[in-house]
């Protein structure tokens, strides 16, 4: 007992510093968390793709369409279970600051292979049966405050013209990992305008989501669904839905691991933080630990004073920062753009990363004054003046 209440003395001695460094280490925690809640946030896509989906896709870009006679032939290929399709169809949702997935969908297919997005058996059934139906997430519902039965309206760019929506479902996510930030409605409803003002772009979907019996068979289907269209006008390129994210992710791969590398930097400049917190304290106390070696205080006391003050300091600084980044990390959330990080939220990892790290700091950051009191002689410590 006596041991810790010199710690907490020793760490109180200088309140202005302690106060500083305390704040100091809060900081960077708090700046630790966001990036690397970022980070999470932008992968989330990739950690929510599921084992037994392909993408299959146009195979000179993403932005290119396909026929929609495509549909028969792969859903014809040995171990495919079901296929749907979608359009990215974008718009603009009362102005262009309003950014959430909008796409056209099959209706009759696309929430079974999607069994993550979860739908009453009425809402699926009413949104099948209207036209100009739409399902949207939860987040969406929440964040525009909309109902069942509301309409959503939006001004067509990639496809002109004014849209009006009915509510007719609203998806709840199965796992934290899900997007609840989308918005779905009826192909059907978009190619029969598309074939009476733009016959031209009639019949095309965006790409196809194949679902497989195996996912050990992925690569293999992947290559039998390509080789079926190879040397037409329009070639494919399929591959598992976690390679699909990631390479939407590629163009962006940079920033990603800036962001990465940064948020472990922020981790050695609170160590040096700290570090010099202690060096100076090691320093000023020369002639103390000095008097405590002459009344009987060895090795171990001194290590356990040093390294516990440190480690105390650390501790307090991680706390308040983690206690801090919670409510900054929902503020944010609140802020963005649903459809721009569909989830954000501060993983457990990030906590555990943060408090592994606060152990570490607090460790290393006590090793040089450790080193120096324990290596200064009894009659160097009482001459020292400083």
């Amino acid at each position: 007992m006596k041991i810790i209440k010199l710690i907490i003395k020793n760490s109180l001695r200088h309140k202005l510093r302690t106060f500083l460094t305390i704040l100091g280490i809060s900081i960077a925690v708090i700046a630790f968390g966001l990036l690397r809640t970022v980070v999470t946030a932008w992968n989330a896509g990739v950690e929510a793709s599921s084992a037994n989906r392909l993408i299959t896709r146009q195979a000179v870009s993403f932005i290119f369409s396909l026929p929609y006679s495509y549909r028969e032939k792969i859903l014809k290929i040995p171990g495919v279970t079901n296929i749907t399709y979608a359009n990215w169809f974008q718009g603009v949702y009362i102005d262009k600051n309003q950014f959430f997935a909008r796409m056209a969908v099959d209706a009759n297919t696309f929430f079974d292979v999607y069994p993550e997005f979860l739908l009453s058996k009425k809402e699926l059934d009413d949104f099948k049966k209207e036209r100009t139906a739409c399902v949207i997430g939860s987040d969406i519902a929440k964040t525009y405050k909309l109902k069942i039965g509301d309409v959503m309206t939006i001004e067509g760019d990639i496809f002109p013209g004014r849209w009006d929506f009915v509510i007719r479902g609203i998806y709840k996510p199965r796992d934290k990992t899900t997007d609840a930030t989308g918005m779905y409605f009826h192909w059907d409803y978009l190619n029969e305008r598309m074939e009476k003002e733009f016959p031209g772009r009639a019949n095309q979907v965006g790409w196809y989501v194949v679902q497989i019996k195996d996912p050990a068979q992925a690569a293999e289907i992947s290559q039998k669904i390509d080789a079926l269209f190879k040397n037409s006008t329009a070639e494919t390129k399929t591959e598992s839905e976690r390679a699909f994210q990631q390479g939407f992710l590629a163009a962006t791969s940079a920033i990603v691991t800036a962001m990465n590398v940064i948020s472990f930097v922020i981790i050695g400049i609170i160590m040096l933080v700290l570090g010099n917190t202690m060096i100076m304290s090691a320093r000023e106390r020369t002639r103390e630990y000095a008097v405590m070696k002459t009344l009987g205080f060895e090795r171990r006391h001194l290590t356990g004073l040093i390294m516990g003050e440190s480690l105390l300091i650390s501790f307090i600084g991680a706390g308040i920062g983690l206690f801090l980044t919670f409510p900054l990390v929902e503020g944010f959330a609140m802020v963005i753009p649903k459809g721009f990080f569909p989830i954000f939220r501060l993983e457990p990892i990030t906590v555990i990363f943060a408090c592994s790290a606060a152990v570490f700091i607090g460790l290393v950051a006590s090793v040089p004054p450790i080193q120096r009191a324990l290596k200064t002689n009894i009659v160097d410590g009482f001459r020292f003046v400083g």
